[in-house]
């Protein structure tokens, strides 16, 4: 297998990894044959998955918009993956120059590329750590150099707390870095789930096993336990709902007009939410 000579040295290209599977479901370059591999399984389980990825990419677009019209600025960006574009400070800085983002991944390859998209750039950063570790996250010299943490952030948990075990105690994490946030921050959160949408519990199933397999075990959680991961927030209108049925983008066409149509069924798998700080 040849390596390209932008991946990182280390990196076992034969392994496939979570944020260049999700990379390549989206259609990026910078994924190898190991994900792209296990990306053709997953969608022999449920060919949908793509367009779920493309869901969870556009409510993450209009959450950021969302806490920027809200006055948040700043960013802390968990399980961030490999840019793309749209990235969150390039959507957000549309909206106010001024933002100031923190990324933070767990994958050599995103931290990588990471660092690469965001050299020279004073308002953004990148942190090598695990949402597992809030401590290390908090105790960054990244997120203690560009975030005021006595006023409000926006912590972006999308599509990330799905690749935690129970046994992580994913709930007590967010909790922590709860804490840590200041009245008034917001809470963007995505997850996996067969409790809506058209995936029947056996293709999640399907899937799961796929992600096993690949040493990225996917855990789909009922949407009670979906919900708890929002103690201590309270709930922005319309709630945990699918992706796309968050505050959705104005659809022209006047009453009665069909469905947009990237509108497809698959994109309704999982829950979207945002929370506030109170």
């Amino acid at each position: 297998m040849e390596r390209p000579t932008w991946a990182p040295p280390g990196i076992d290209i034969s392994v496939p990894s979570v944020s260049r599977i999700y990379d390549y479901f989206l259609g990026g370059s910078h994924n190898f044959e190991a994900d792209r591999e296990a990306g053709r399984r997953a969608m022999v389980a449920f060919p949908g998955l793509p367009k779920i990825m493309q869901a969870n990419r556009a409510f993450l677009r209009r959450a950021v918009r969302y806490a920027v019209g809200q006055g948040v600025t700043q960013f802390l960006d968990i399980g961030s993956g490999i840019p793309t574009f749209g990235n969150v400070h390039e959507i957000a800085r549309a909206a106010d120059p001024a933002t100031r983002v923190v990324y933070v991944d767990h994958d050599p390859v995103a931290v990588a590329h990471s660092r690469a998209v965001l050299d020279g750039d004073p308002r953004a950063a990148v942190v090598a750590a695990d949402l597992r570790d809030p401590r290390s996250v908090l105790a960054s010299r990244e997120v203690a150099g560009l975030l005021d943490l006595d006023r409000p952030v926006a912590l972006l948990l999308v599509a990330v707390l799905h690749f935690t075990r129970d046994g992580d105690d994913p709930w007590g994490a967010v909790a922590q870095l709860r804490e840590a946030l200041a009245p008034g921050s917001l809470l963007v959160l995505t997850h996996a789930s067969t409790d809506s949408g058209p995936m029947k519990p056996e293709e999640g199933e399907a899937v799961e096993g796929v992600y096993r397999r690949a040493g990225s075990p996917l855990h789909m959680r009922p949407r009670a336990e979906v919900a708890r991961f929002f103690d201590g927030f309270e709930m922005v209108e319309p709630g945990l709902v699918s992706m796309p049925s968050w505050r959705p983008d104005p659809v022209t066409g006047g009453r009665g007009a069909p469905p947009a149509p990237d509108d497809d069924p698959a994109m309704h798998v999982g829950f979207a939410g945002v929370g506030r700080k109170p």
